[in-house]
Order: structure tokens, then C-alpha cells, then sequence
């Protein structure tokens, strides 16, 4: 990976989550079951190989991380624009979307910058009940390094530089 793939991968999963307002967290637990967890406030730095999210309500995503602190991200960018766009005219502008393989590290407290990145991302429904009631509490994040990712690609419907 280097900084050009990078920054291209931070396009895609901006993209994805302003569509969808949310990353996909997979991990497994003490089974091997797998369990995907919705996190709307996943952040990537901007030139390193990681980033931090704020989990605030999922039991199982951190129960599973105990056991093993591997997972994978997955951002699809599920905008009907983009998909329509895609479909008519047979070939998509750019990756749908993108799986990084990442190790999550420990809940730590929240720093400043942090809750501004969070804050400015709710900004547009903080009025709303549902906000308040859900994101209130941004009092810690989990950090987490990127080794490896995965284009998600429609080989036919891809641009011939990809």
C-alpha cells in the first residue's frame, strides 16, 4: 500500500458513507459465527495506514474483539445516483467500494480533534431526537491499522485504468 492507494481508498470510504452513513465492522466470535456491525463514524487518517471509530452501543463487536482483534471494514458507496449512473452506462467512474483488512486496538479516551471530526459529521441532524439519543456519547474510540484491503469490483463494469 502506499500513499497514492491511500488516499485513493480514503475517497472511496468518504464516498460509501456519505451514501450510507455507515461502514460495515465484521468480526467473529467465540464460535467462528460472523457478526457485522454498523458504525457510522468510522475515520481514516490522512496520511497513515489506519484510523479510529467511535462504538458506543455494540455489545458483540466488542466482546468479539477481545477474542480476536482482527476485522475487516467494508464501505460500499450505495448512492442510487451512483448506481444508476453505473448501470446505464455499463461501467462504473470508480470502485463501488473497498474491504480493509484492519487490527483493532483497545478503547482509549477521545481526544479534541476527534469529537470536532465526529461533531462536524452529525452536525446536519444533531437537531433531530434520534441524534441526541444516539450520539451523545463520544467519550472513546478504537484505533485500528490497515495491512491489507480489497477493491470491491464488478469486473465488467470496471474502467479499463483499474
Amino acid at each position: 500500500m502506499n500513499i497514492e492507494n491511500w488516499t485513493h481508498i480514503r475517497k472511496i470510504v468518504a464516498d460509501a458513507q456519505r451514501a450510507s452513513m455507515h461502514c460495515s465492522i465484521a468480526t467473529v466470535n467465540q464460535d467462528m459465527q460472523p457478526t457485522i456491525t454498523p458504525i457510522g463514524t468510522v475515520f481514516l487518517h490522512e496520511d497513515q495506514f489506519s484510523g479510529f471509530f467511535f462504538d458506543t452501543f455494540s455489545e458483540s463487536l466488542r466482546e468479539n474483539l477481545r477474542l480476536n482483534s482482527k476485522a475487516c471494514i467494508q464501505a460500499i458507496n450505495s448512492s442510487k445516483l451512483f448506481w444508476l449512473k453505473s448501470l446505464i452506462n455499463g461501467q462504473f467512474q470508480d470502485y463501488p467500494g473497498i474491504r480493509l483488512y484492519v487490527e483493532i486496538g483497545d478503547l482509549r479516551p477521545t481526544n479534541e480533534a476527534e469529537l470536532a471530526l465526529v461533531q462536524q459529521r452529525i452536525k446536519a441532524l444533531k437537531w433531530t431526537k434520534g441524534s441526541r439519543l444516539i450520539w451523545n456519547d463520544f467519550h472513546q474510540v478504537s484505533d485500528f491499522k490497515v495491512h491489507n484491503y480489497r477493491w470491491v469490483e464488478y469486473p465488467a463494469m470496471m474502467p479499463e485504468q483499474h
